[in-house]
């Protein structure tokens, strides 16, 4: 059964960067195709899909988050990482990862297996 784990720092000063990783159990790698990918969810905003990367080439992201996001994938350890730049107030949320099958497998409504979720509050 696949599980996958977010795990980071909870504070991130504004202006700095949001650094977490996602690490996979139970997948067999190298058989069907998945999107892995971020998601986060705030009172404000509700669920918002932020980006997806696939083992076997390609990362994909939010219009409005392209130009400060960046997913990356480990391969030695079965994980893969989100790096969020120039963090103000508005990006605390509860961050996901998540994997999503097939053509539609960066759409939160295709994704199959949750992490449970860490909470990230940008504070000064």
């Amino acid at each position: 059964q696949v599980q996958l784990q977010e795990s980071g720092p909870g504070l991130v000063q504004p202006s700095q960067t949001l650094s977490l990783t996602c690490t996979v159990s139970g997948h067999s790698f190298g058989t069907g195709q998945y999107y892995w990918n971020w998601a986060r969810q705030s009172p404000g905003k509700g669920l918002e899909w932020v980006g997806a990367i696939r083992p076997d080439g390609g990362d994909y992201y939010s219009p409005s988050l392209k130009s400060r996001t960046s997913i990356s994938w480990d391969a030695s350890q079965n994980q893969f990482v989100l790096q969020l730049t120039s963090v103000t107030l508005d990006d605390t949320a509860k961050y996901y990862c998540a994997r999503g099958a097939g053509a539609k497998g960066w759409y939160v409504g295709a994704l199959d297996a949750w992490g449970q979720g860490t909470l990230v509050t940008v504070s000064s």
